[in-house]
């Protein structure tokens, strides 16, 4: 019965499932509402189940359907990696390595590696975008980049295939002058849901309207890292920072750590994302193995 059941119907059922109507899965993958239909039909007279409900306006996935739905997620994903481990192994050197990076990832790290890639493959061109939050994997969903290493977004689409890099600690700082730097510590979440906190915004859609170590009421946000830095330089609000980036003005007194009621700052795990679908190549593959062995 299961030996008809075809790669292209498990993608149908997922396309159809994930967006909520026939004619929108076809609009996703490309094919006529019609051909996904009899898809879905063929696909459920394989299984003997019946996987959508057709009596509404939209079809509504069955208690079949949703038992099955993340079987059939897993085959077709687990066929994607399949299919791009092979292209992988048989593909050349990569014409050019495009990578998004997370803001919070250390510089000095960063630099270290991208000399030794450039005396490692001196004819491969590069593109290095740096983004935030969502940003990162945005950029590499809508194709602009083909790898990212991403910081802040500890859930990334299902769509990405994700491998862990590193962690950096993060410290809670504020000017030395401002009223947070002299009361006792650990500050009480009452003493600052008044004070200004600068965060980061995201300009991706991908965690819009989520936020990450928000703690205050009076909240400044900013699309740039290095303006958060400047603005808590100057005294103008507190907020959490990659200690590789404040660590010498910490040393100098330009800022101070606060210790905020509650759980710390901690620390950010990076990991690399890229499309489930298309590996890393060798140019891609060697920049991570390598951020690994220099963080080391």
């Amino acid at each position: 019965m299961l030996d008809g059941v075809s790669l292209d119907h498990l993608r149908t059922f997922v396309a159809a499932a994930d967006a909520g109507s026939f004619s929108a899965a076809g609009r996703a993958i490309g094919r006529a509402q019609s051909v996904v239909s009899q898809s879905i039909a063929n696909l459920e007279g394989q299984l003997g189940v019946r996987l959508f409900q057709r009596s509404g306006r939209y079809p509504e996935l069955t208690q079949q359907g949703v038992n099955l739905l993340e079987d059939a997620r897993r085959v077709v994903l687990e066929a994607d990696k399949l299919k791009a481990k092979a292209k992988s192994l048989s593909g050349g050197l990569e014409p050019e390595l495009s990578i998004v990076v997370d803001v919070m990832f250390p510089h000095n790290l960063l630099t270290n590696v991208l000399s030794r890639f450039k005396s490692q493959f001196p004819s491969t061109p590069l593109r290095l975008h740096v983004e935030a939050l969502g940003a990162v994997s945005q950029t590499v969903l809508d194709g602009r980049c083909s790898l990212g290493i991403t910081g802040t977004l500890p859930f990334p689409p299902p769509t990405l295939s994700t491998e862990a890099l590193l962690s950096e600690p993060l410290v809670t700082v504020t000017a030395p002058g401002s009223r947070l730097a002299s009361v006792e510590q650990p500050v009480r979440l009452q003493d600052i849901a008044n004070e200004t906190q600068l965060v980061l915004t995201d300009r991706s859609a991908i965690t819009h309207g989520t936020d990450y170590g928000v703690q205050a009421k009076n909240i400044w946000r900013l699309a740039d890292l290095g303006a958060k830095h400047a603005l808590l330089r100057a005294g103008l609000g507190w907020g959490h920072m990659p200690l590789w980036l404040v660590a010498d003005d910490l040393d100098d007194g330009r800022l101070v750590t606060i210790t905020l009621e509650g759980p710390a700052a901690g620390i950010m795990p990076f990991q690399a994302v890229y499309p489930t679908n298309t590996l890393p190549g060798p140019a891609g593959r060697w920049f991570l193995d390598h951020i690994k062995i220099e963080e080391k």
